[in-house]
């Protein structure tokens, strides 16, 4: 197949019986998510000022490009009554459904909170790990026409869920506008501070702490690319989530799902921006033609239709493949954030994927549900990350500590072994140490 047109719809149309096919894959899949030199710059710029200067920084910045006219942190701060506010403002079916999301990603959370273990040996000694929360964590959230309260429940509540003592949150309000629903779920979520302040700025802010941010332990949360440049410079600082790259869907359709959801399902990632990726895969050509023909007839329906027409053209896919075999292969190579299973029996499928944020199974189970309230997290790995990180999780904002408790026959036989290493690495004090403690 070639790229074509159906209606004005322009994608790329593959089928792994091209002998280009892996060409066209690879290049359909890049993603360079390292910034420009101009944009690491500039970064590097706010970040020493930040360091450096604190809240004085943080208000210059703000003003320079949020359009603010603050003259004190106290005016880009708000307090846990201000976050109640919005949430008892919000109209009912709003406060509703922010309110069963939350309790839905709550419950979800707490089935993965891990437990402390250990274990006694023969001679007494105790071996295990004892599972502690992070003492303060930081949720970056976008603001201004990117105002997402998902995304707030997404990261807060698995921090909450884990145990951590202080969240801190930050959110830009370009013009001064706050979104109250953003507010709301910070209520909900459990969030101790808000600070409005975002961009590279909030992240040193966030890592370094000034006079009126405190440092948090570990930072959280999408952002643009000076957000994902200021991260990744002050990883080791501070621990970070991940460095997000463009959304992604990934559909695999045996032919029996409705061409009208499915053309919904791939729109749903492709409205998010121009780099978002949307691909569907069949072995059934008919019905990748009849996906074809409802997106071109749904997409002058959509709010966002130039949105999701430059995604398309940019990065979205339609593609045949031989049989369920070849889905697999691809699916794998692929490494997609979001894995729709749209087929008979999803469950069949599941010990052959092996790399997927996560998997959305069968027909009726779009993947906008995950986004806003299914229970799972929606901050998920990207770019083929998939491959070796997971969805963000209470895990995250935990940590492990090993626990050794010898008992004096335990420390002379494992002295005797230890001595042996020690000493064949040449590590004198080591082997002593170790020997001190064997018996006679």
């Amino acid at each position: 197949m070639t790229d074509s047109s159906a209606a004005g719809l322009e994608l790329a149309r593959l089928s792994t019986a091209d002998d280009d096919f892996v060409a066209r894959l690879d290049a359909l899949l890049a993603w360079e998510g390292v910034s420009s030199g101009e944009v690491q710059g500039r970064v590097d710029e706010i970040l020493t000022a930040v360091k450096a200067r604190g809240d004085a920084a943080l208000i210059e910045y703000s003003n320079r490009f949020d359009r603010l006219s603050a003259s004190s942190m106290a005016e880009l701060t708000l307090g846990p009554a201000r976050l109640r506010e919005a949430f008892e403002g919000l109209p009912e079916a709003q406060r509703q459904a922010l309110s069963t999301a939350a309790e839905r990603v709550r419950r979800y959370h707490e089935h993965q909170k891990p437990a402390s273990w250990q274990y006694t040996e023969a001679d007494g000694t105790v071996l295990g790990q004892q599972v502690t929360p992070l003492d303060r964590a930081g949720i970056y959230v976008p603001g201004g026409k990117a105002a997402y309260p998902s995304s707030v429940l997404m990261n807060a509540l698995p921090a909450h869920v884990a145990g951590v003592r202080e969240i801190v949150m930050v959110v830009p309000t370009p013009d001064g506008v706050l979104n109250e629903l953003v507010l709301a779920a910070a209520h909900l979520a459990g969030v101790d501070h808000v600070f409005t302040i975002g961009g590279a700025q909030a992240v040193a802010a966030l890592a370094y702490g000034t006079e009126t941010v405190p440092r948090v332990d570990k930072i959280v949360g999408p952002g643009n690319i000076y957000v994902a440049t200021a991260k990744r410079a002050v990883f080791g600082q501070v621990g970070i989530d991940m460095i997000a790259g463009p959304s992604e869907i990934l559909v695999i359709s045996d032919g029996g799902t409705d061409p009208d959801w499915l053309a919904m399902d791939l729109f749903s990632q492709a409205e998010h921006d121009e780099d978002a990726q949307a691909i569907l895969v069949s072995w059934d050509a008919e019905h990748l033609e009849a996906v074809a023909e409802a997106m071109a007839c749904q997409l002058p329906t959509m709010e966002r239709e130039g949105m999701i027409r430059a995604s398309l053209a940019a990065r979205g896919a339609l593609i045949h493949c031989r049989d369920r075999g070849e889905a697999v292969e691809l699916l794998n190579r692929i490494a997609p954030e979001h894995l729709e299973l749209s087929v008979a029996d999803p469950e069949a499928w599941l010990p052959e994927v092996r790399h997927a944020g996560a998997v959305f199974m069968g027909r009726y189970t779009a993947e906008a549900l995950g986004d806003y309230c299914a229970g799972p997290n929606h901050v998920l790995p990207t770019s083929g990350t998939a491959r070796f990180s997971s969805p963000l999780g209470v895990y995250d904002f935990q940590k492990r500590s090993s626990l050794i408790q010898c008992s004096a026959e335990g420390a002379s036989t494992l002295g005797a072994t230890a001595s042996v290493l020690a000493r064949g690495e040449s590590l004198t004090a080591h082997a002593r140490s170790a020997e001190y403690r064997i018996r006679d």
